[in-house]
């Protein structure tokens, strides 16, 4: 360009003459702050959110859910089982046959399959004394609480104690209904500083 060009264009500029040869537009500028504006929308979202794209997180074919954690089920009779191989087949034996005249058997016991109550109560806090089951007397010295009671014991929670009643009532060919967590958790509130039962105290339950 040439000085007479260069000044001459200046002197439009300066006279307030739009420039239309130069197809001067304000709409660009605007379209590039907000697709800027965009770009960093998308790029802080995905630094917080993204979980740095481990695949423990992001998982295409996940199924949705609430977010809540989940607990899944065991079985009552599972549980139950192996509640009495931890701590109750030492004296009731694993066929639930007991030891003759020191620990009474389960299986088709009287005391086992009859009141829930009764057989609640031995297990949430123990027995002491002789005990007649099926006509023969055991004589063992003491059965330790297994309840969440006052003095310790085994501490088990209800839920437990509950599977484990479950078990030995529906095993060994014993045909008793289930135990659940409540009734365990009615007989413990009952009697809540209650140590161990001798069987004419049982005998006084329903």
């Amino acid at each position: 360009m040439s000085d007479d060009t260069i000044v001459a264009a200046h002197d439009k500029a300066a006279a307030g003459t739009p420039d239309t040869h130069a197809q001067y537009r304000i709409l660009p500028l605007v379209l590039l702050f907000v697709f800027s504006g965009f770009i960093f929308y998308a790029g802080a979202y995905l630094g917080r959110y993204s979980g740095r794209f481990s695949g423990e997180i992001f998982d295409e074919r996940q199924v949705p859910t609430s977010g809540q954690p989940v607990v899944a089920a065991i079985d009552p009779l599972v549980l139950g089982k192996r509640q009495y191989a931890l701590a109750c087949v030492t004296c009731h034996m694993p066929n639930g046959q007991g030891v003759p005249n020191l620990y009474p058997p389960l299986a088709g016991a009287d005391w086992v399959t009859g009141s829930e109550e009764r057989l609640i109560a031995i297990v949430v806090h123990g027995l002491k004394g002789p005990i007649t089951v099926n006509g023969n007397v055991y004589s063992a010295a003491a059965m330790p609480a297994f309840g969440q009671v006052p003095g310790g014991g085994y501490n088990w929670s209800d839920e437990r104690i509950a599977a484990v009643l479950t078990y030995i009532r529906q095993e060994w060919g014993n045909e008793a209904g289930p135990i659940t967590a409540q009734q365990v958790a009615a007989v413990r509130t009952a009697h809540p500083d209650r140590k161990e039962w001798t069987e004419p105290e049982l005998l006084a339950l329903p």
